[in-house]
């Protein structure tokens, strides 16, 4: 299949150095699998569906999308192939919200799963109606189809990266109808600062019988520069590489070449604000960006 953007399914990019070809294979694939970050994203979809939704639904859309990993992708990219120039990086974003369906997980895969994994649903449960459930199909195929289609065009000694952000605290809601009101009590200030704080970055990379699968060389030379500015790295903290999601799939596939990793919203948005549409600060980007560019080299360095 072609690599190109579908609109309202994938954005693709491609940021080649400047000692490469054109058509040149991928050195590196950023994977954005809730890469769905801005409201249109939302009411594109919503505006299509015909189960009814919970009030407000698009208030959980802005909680739990991962504002930021696009920005932070485009910044790695761009300063990556500054450094190393004869490299190509390639760009897969989601734009299919995963307030309704959820292009990281296994759709076949059970609610127990989920729960083991710390993970929310592949499909959400206010979809109800067969009509809804084969849109949202046809959305997550077109994505993974074109993730797959990047990652068949890696170079040999090509690497992925799973790139996501998530809330500054682990907020214990049930993502159920109600999960409005849950999160409106849960953000309420006396009660939002109770939440455990999560690392400023995660590595999510231990499989749930405890096997790392996290490519030591490149998190050991980012958990040093994330000590220069003052940020601690997590070791699979906040939850498992679970196979319950894709990106499990990703990492077993490629052996100590890919790179599950969570960034904290707070550390990118400016500010973050729950249930609005925030500001990405460049400044904030450019800074992990540089960590996280330096942390990747150490692929094609050994």
């Amino acid at each position: 299949m072609a690599f190109e953007s579908v609109p309202g399914v994938v954005d693709v990019e491609v940021v080649r150095g400047a000692q490469t070809a054109a058509g040149a294979p991928f050195d590196l694939v950023f994977e954005i699998p809730h890469g769905a970050t801005r409201t249109e994203d939302f009411t594109r979809v919503a505006a299509r569906m015909t189960s009814p939704v919970p009030d407000r639904l698009v208030d959980f859309f802005h909680v739990n999308t991962d504002v930021g990993a696009p920005e932070l992708a485009a910044a790695t990219a761009q300063a990556l192939v500054a450094a190393l120039p004869a490299h190509t990086v390639a760009i897969v974003r989601s734009r299919v919200p995963r307030t309704f369906i959820d292009c990281n997980r296994r759709l076949d895969a059970s609610p127990e799963e989920f729960k083991a994994g710390k993970v929310g649903p592949g499909l959400m449960p206010w979809v109800t109606t067969a009509e809804d459930r084969a849109m949202l199909r046809a959305l997550y195929d077109g994505y993974v189809a074109m993730v797959r289609a990047a990652v068949t065009n890696l170079a040999s000694r090509g690497a992925m990266v799973m790139l996501h952000t998530y809330a500054p605290r682990t907020v214990d809601v049930e993502v159920d109808l109600k999960i409005v009101e849950s999160l409106h009590r849960a953000y309420q200030p006396d009660v939002e600062r109770t939440w455990p704080l999560r690392p400023a970055v995660d590595v999510i990379g231990n499989a749930p019988d405890g096997t790392s699968h996290a490519p030591a060389a490149v998190v050991d030379v980012l958990r040093r520069e994330l000590a220069a500015l003052d940020l601690e790295l997590g070791d699979s903290a906040t939850y498992p590489l679970h196979p319950s999601t894709l990106a499990y799939q990703h990492v077993v596939d490629h052996p100590g070449r890919a790179l599950c990793v969570e960034f904290r919203r707070d550390l990118v948005a400016d500010p973050f604000v729950p249930f609005v549409e925030v500001r990405i600060g460049v400044a904030k980007v450019a800074r992990l960006a540089g960590a996280l560019s330096t942390a990747l080299q150490a692929w094609w360095s050994a």
